[in-house]
């Protein structure tokens, strides 16, 4: 992973986006000599983001079966059925 200072952020940001939309490798963005912020193109966060979305939902049904909150199919299906007609 590429490493930047902020102080090179600000001075080259139009290079330094342009090999980030090249590479789409993330890079670090220091200050002071500590990690600050990753700098990632927007395809790459959007995909990380749905991605985020799908484990969340994943997460959720595993804590609703260890908590004994699931139902049968055909049971689903008929309290789903006023909302899919």
């Amino acid at each position: 992973m590429k490493t930047e200072l902020v102080t090179t952020l600000k001075r080259q940001a139009t290079k330094i986006l342009a090999e980030l939309h090249d590479t789409k490798e993330p890079i670090l963005i220091t200050e002071h000599g500590k990690p600050s912020a990753y700098l990632v193109d927007a395809d790459t966060y959007e995909m990380m983001e749905n991605r985020l979305k799908i484990l969340e939902g994943i997460a959720r049904g595993e804590r609703a079966i260890l908590e004994n909150r699931v139902m049968k199919h055909s049971d689903a299906k008929k309290k789903m059925k006023k909302w899919l007609g």
